[in-house]
């Protein structure tokens, strides 16, 4: 059988793969290689899970959710996905604090990867990490924590997979809460840019959607908290878009079929948060994937960007997001220290026509302070990634100090986070 990521891009030819059914298992197969990386749900779109050695899925380990209602936490098994964890938790009357697009991706790998929703106040995935389970290269499981390891635990947690094998994760969570979901249509490009940051703060969580194939922006997804007290409700006409009268997709053609429930039905946080039904599988995984993230202060420049090179995108784009992020303290997010806005491209699966576009738009981001979601497809090298990073080099020397043969490593991360000697 042909082992490939989810969109069917990246083809694996491990040494061996492994689905080791318990943690001492895994633990020994752990220690008895000498390259290793882990294969989550596969929603990476670049080599950043590859491995020329021993490629571990932890899918068949044992299934651990526990809800500690009491500490406002929940511990999650290093295989569970979000879908499955938002369920039981929601059921548990408890909620994580934002969810991704998609509840199919796996928590562990979301999290090391700096994978986030939207919303102004709203971190990434993994600022709900509070500890960490893993197994290091020698085959010890360690635990590591937000309260008793404050110095090293923001390195740890988007850590792409490169100082372990995480085997749980806690998260912290809040008491469960409804969502109400509206979408406008056809936003002006002028609305946009003239009142972004009124939009980008008008819900809880907030996604404009854009093919640039004509101006403006095809739809505003606005997904608001339904226990939020004040006065708001859905005007038939706003920011120069009209009220959706019917379930929408973001995808020009897709059956809103496979979106969440839209048109203002309250409903449980992880069944709005998502623009995905957990029930469906969202498309065939017939595309690539790319995502830049800019300090917010740069959103409008880095929209005019964008529009500069629409004519360059629209034959190999499929759609396009804008989202916004709270700043975060771990040392690889993609939001460490800043305000983020994030620019979403979901692209036809053609890689060499795709790059070339990226080259063009990279040439233009870049500038404008972007960094490359880390699980992606980008082009720009080494010497333009590394400066976007303040505490880079610490990273590298925390790799040294977990793994020092660079059991964890592959090209994409030695390219990258060149080892520190």
């Amino acid at each position: 059988m042909e082992l490939t990521n989810w969109a069917g891009n990246i083809i694996f030819e491990p040494e061996r793969y492994l689905r080791p059914s318990s943690i001492p298992e895994l633990q020994h197969v752990v220690a008895g290689s000498e390259r290793l990386r882990v294969l989550g749900s596969g929603h990476s779109f670049n080599r950043l899970a590859d491995s020329a050695g021993t490629l571990v899925s932890l899918a068949d380990l044992p299934r651990v959710i526990e809800v500690d209602t009491p500490s406002a936490a929940v511990r999650a098994g290093g295989g569970v996905r979000y879908g499955e964890l938002a369920v039981e938790l929601n059921q548990a009357g408890r909620a994580l604090h934002n969810l991704g697009s998609l509840p199919h991706i796996s928590v562990a790998g979301a999290c090391a990867t700096g994978t986030h929703g939207s919303g102004n106040g709203n971190g990434n995935l993994a600022t709900a990490v509070s500890a960490l389970e893993l197994v290091t290269a020698d085959g010890d499981l360690v635990t590591v924590s937000r309260e008793n390891d404050p110095d090293l635990f923001p390195g740890l947690v988007v850590g792409l997979g490169a100082l372990g094998v995480v085997t749980s994760l806690t998260l912290d969570t809040q008491p469960a809460f409804e969502v109400r979901q509206y979408v406008y249509d056809e936003l002006p490009y002028e609305q946009v840019t003239g009142h972004f940051d009124e939009i980008m703060a008008s819900a809880y969580s907030v996604s404009l959607f854009t093919d640039w194939r004509r101006p403006g922006f095809r739809q505003a997804w606005l997904k608001r908290r339904a226990d939020t007290r004040d006065s708001w409700t859905p005007e038939p006409e706003w920011m120069g878009g009209t009220l959706a009268d019917g379930p929408r997709h973001p995808v020009p053609g897709m059956p809103a079929d496979y979106c969440t429930q839209q048109l203002g039905v309250p409903g449980p946080w992880h069944e709005r948060l998502p623009h995905f039904r957990l029930e469906f599988t969202p498309s065939s995984g017939d595309e690539l994937q790319s995502e830049f993230l800019l300090p917010r202060a740069a959103a409008l420049d880095g929209l005019d960007a964008l529009r500069s090179v629409a004519a360059q995108m629209t034959p190999v784009l499929q759609i396009a997001e804008v989202r916004t992020i709270a700043a975060d303290d771990l040392w690889l997010s993609e939001c460490y220290q800043r305000d983020t806005v994030a620019f979403h491209f979901t692209w036809i699966k053609d890689e060499a026509a795709v790059a070339a576009v990226l080259a063009q738009l990279e040439e233009r981001l870049m500038p404008l302070g972007a960094r490359p979601h880390w699980g992606k497809v980008f082009v720009s090298g080494p010497e333009v990634i590394a400066g976007r990073y303040p505490r880079r080099d610490d990273f590298r020397r925390l790799m040294h100090r977990y793994d020092p043969a660079g059991k964890f490593r592959n090209d994409l991360l030695d390219r990258y986070l060149p080892p520190d000697r």
